[in-house]
Formats: structure tokens, C-alpha cells, sequence
């Protein structure tokens, strides 16, 4: 994968419209774009289906925000992408690249929780540049 190291870390985006393809080479994708895989709070099962109660369980109002980043995907790149399959239309979906990890830099600007990143003009890290032939 371009921008990775030897300690699987990721330093760089993939370039929207690129190819690739899977690690077992199954099939091969699009980039769309990059992005965070979310986790809806509100589909958590309610009420809670455990046999044995102790003496703190979680609260079911759902006090704060309903999405929120998914813990098992944090630390790994996130991907909109089209798959490519012979003989079938593209498929939109999200994929995410578990055996490589992102860097410092990148993970902040990917999963941050600093006022600074709401701002639309922080669509891309710093240090990457797009032009508007590849923006997706």
C-alpha cells in the first residue's frame, strides 16, 4: 500500500479514484474517500437481554451523543469505496484496513475531538493536498 511503512503504520491517504486490491485479492475497489466508521448508539438492544443484573449496568437513556466513534476501527484507515466485481455493477460500501495502522498525525486529523476539526476547510491532513480533480 503507498504510504505505508515496514511497521504497517499509514502516513498518507489513498488517492480518491485509485484501484486496488484486496489483501487476499478476492476483488479489487474504488476510493471514494476517505472516512470514520461511526457507532449508533440507539441500536443497542433495549432492554437489556442479560439474565444476571449487577449493580452497574449501562444507562439506557442514552445520555450524549448517538454516534460515536467505533472503538475496534479508531486506529485504522476507513475507506468509502466501490467494489469492482467482473460482470456486476460497482457496489458502494465502507472498508477498513485492519492490518495497517495510522499514524499520530493522521489518526488525530481522522478521529478528532478538537473544535478545530468541524471546520470544512480541514477536509484533508494537513500536509496533503487535493486537487479539484480528485476532491470525490
Amino acid at each position: 500500500m503507498r504510504g505505508a511503512s515496514t511497521r504497517g503504520t499509514v502516513e498518507l491517504l489513498l488517492e480518491p479514484g485509485s484501484e486496488h486490491t484486496s489483501p487476499g485479492g478476492q476483488y479489487s475497489y474504488r476510493v471514494l474517500g476517505p472516512c470514520c466508521r461511526l457507532f449508533d448508539r440507539e441500536e443497542l438492544p433495549w432492554p437489556c437481554c442479560r439474565l444476571a443484573w449487577r449493580s452497574k449496568e449501562p444507562s439506557w437513556r442514552r445520555i450524549g451523543r448517538r454516534f460515536v466513534p467505533d472503538l475496534a476501527s479508531r486506529r485504522c484507515p476507513s475507506y468509502a469505496v466501490e467494489l469492482l466485481q467482473p460482470g456486476a455493477r460497482p457496489t458502494r460500501t465502507v472498508i477498513t484496513l485492519f492490518p495497517v495502522r495510522l499514524g499520530a498525525g493522521l489518526q488525530e486529523w481522522w478521529y478528532s475531538k478538537l473544535p478545530a476539526s468541524l471546520d470544512h476547510a480541514n477536509s484533508q491532513p494537513s500536509g496533503q493536498s487535493m486537487t479539484p480533480e480528485q476532491r470525490p
